[in-house]
């Protein structure tokens, strides 16, 4: 038995990072799985690596004919939508006085946006199946303030208040709505330049993180695992919460004790 047997799930940026390890992680915990993104080559080969339990839809999150094509694939090809996992989003470094509206429109698009059309277009298919589950991937910027990260904080501090209205509004309808709150986690994001970004190693990545009390960066499986409890049944009476894997990052600073 899967932990996420009988449900049908949608994933935004699911091609690559934390949102492809998650699709993997549920389909192999027994969940059939929507992957949506706009990275069509490299989101076409994950579903086709999972086999029949997948399937790919150009998603584009700030379209609403796009999210509503995507449930539409849902419905058709498994039934009735039980999880979404509003995981797409990007990231833009500027110092507040450096920062464009368009950067600003760009980033509140994509990160706080999408996910509200996200869960407009998954309430309905949900509500049919009785119920279902909704995860919002926000980042230990909606907890605190970094600087440069103006577009990406404000986002993600959105999300956060977003989460707790929609888990108010939706929980009469047996939708739950929880929030993860990663700190550093080695994906796309920290290499920006690519597969790769120019780090060779793993251990590079750790040695930038070392000051964290768990003294390394984040794996994508880590938020993976996360994300699979919140979607599943083991999580029935969470809603409306933040879930934070940090490493330790909002704890404070390492502090060696002789």
């Amino acid at each position: 038995m899967g932990r996420l047997d009988g449900k049908v799930a949608i994933i935004s940026g699911a091609a690559r990072g934390m949102g492809e390890v998650e699709a993997r992680l549920f389909a192999e915990e027994g969940a059939r799985v929507v992957i949506g993104d706009v990275l069509d080559d490299q989101g076409t080969q994950v579903a086709s690596e999972i086999g029949t339990g997948a399937r790919y839809v150009h998603l584009d999150v700030r379209d609403p004919a796009h999210w509503a094509a995507t449930v539409a694939t849902a419905e058709q090809e498994f039934g009735p939508v039980t999880v979404l996992v509003n995981n797409a989003g990007i990231l833009r470094f500027s110092p507040i006085m450096e920062t464009p509206a368009e950067q600003f429109r760009e980033v509140f698009e994509v990160n706080q946006l999408g996910p509200l059309l996200g869960m407009q277009a998954v309430v309905l298919s949900m509500t049919g199946a009785g119920g279902g589950s909704i995860v919002n991937i926000s980042s230990t910027n909606g907890l605190a303030g970094y600087p440069a990260t103006i577009s990406y904080t404000a986002t993600k501090w959105a999300v956060r208040g977003m989460t707790r209205t929609a888990a108010m509004e939706l929980g009469p309808l047996g939708i739950r709505v929880n929030s993860i709150h990663p700190g550093g986690v080695d994906t796309d994001m920290l290499r920006p330049s690519g597969s790769g970004g120019g780090i060779p190693d793993r251990s590079v990545l750790d040695e930038r993180f070392a000051h964290l009390p768990l003294r390394r960066v984040g794996q994508p499986i880590e938020i993976a695992r996360l994300a699979l409890f919140l979607a599943s049944d083991e999580a029935s009476y969470s809603t409306g919460a933040e879930f934070v894997a940090d490493g330790g990052m909002l704890a404070g600073p390492r502090t060696d004790v002789s």
